[in-house]
């Protein structure tokens, strides 16, 4: 018999009101879904028609980005009396700065090594085999992936990555794995980019992008690098 899953929200009242934990280990999309649910089908608690109640959103050791906070107020918005007051990361500011766009770090990731990054990532270098590069936003890579690459790692699953020798020894978008072809094509030579579609990491060819990346996206994010 499987092992059960633990919820992915967990409410809690304090004399204050309410405390909603949002576990940090589960994709931000699965727990807002949660959540969302919770919130619109949970008839059995008089809470939620009752009166104004304060709302403290405890997010663990997760960041989330200003988007990912208005989706949650979003989800909080069916339910007028619950006021969110305030999110809360552990020992960290709860919101990733979005003013730092694509940071830019340039070196190699030897064998051995691994690069984590907060934020999106920009590298002016190579990721040999045996090394890793972590971020919790998209990784960039201007050189050679021939390592690790793992975008998204707090379960941003609009995450990408994108190289300009794309010969990866593993992928991993959010919390989906993907192991490439065991012997890569070297007469290939385009850069590419690889993002979650359907749950499944999908490689195409770096002119596709604008397909998947929203134009106007795409345009904040060149314009910062």
């Amino acid at each position: 018999m499987g092992k059960a899953l633990k919820p992915g929200v967990t409410i809690k009242g304090t004399k204050n009101g309410l405390l909603f934990f949002l576990d940090d280990s589960r994709p931000f999309s699965e727990v807002l879904n949660e959540l969302k649910h919770k919130l619109e089908h949970n008839q059995a608690s008089q809470i939620w028609d009752g009166p104004k109640m304060n709302v403290q959103v405890k997010l663990g050791q997760r960041r989330i980005t200003k988007p990912e906070e208005l989706a949650v107020r979003e989800c909080f918005s069916i339910r007028k009396n619950l006021i969110i007051q305030e999110f809360e990361s552990e020992g960290v500011p709860y919101l990733l700065d979005q003013q730092l766009g694509i940071q830019m770090l340039s070196g190699t990731v030897r064998s051995g090594q691994v690069l984590d990054f907060q934020g999106s990532l920009l590298l002016l270098g190579d990721v040999n085999p045996g090394g890793m590069v972590q971020s919790t936003g998209s990784i960039y890579i201007m050189g050679a992936l021939r390592g690790v690459a793992h975008a998204g790692s707090q379960g941003d699953e609009s995450a990408m990555i994108a190289a300009s020798i794309f010969r990866p020894t593993q992928l991993r978008i959010a919390d989906i794995i993907s192991r490439p072809p065991d012997r890569w094509d070297e007469s290939e030579n385009s850069m590419r980019f690889a993002y979650l579609v359907n749950n499944q990491i999908s490689v195409e060819k770096l002119h596709c992008i604008t397909q998947v990346l929203p134009q106007k996206e795409w345009k904040e994010h060149t314009k910062r690098v």
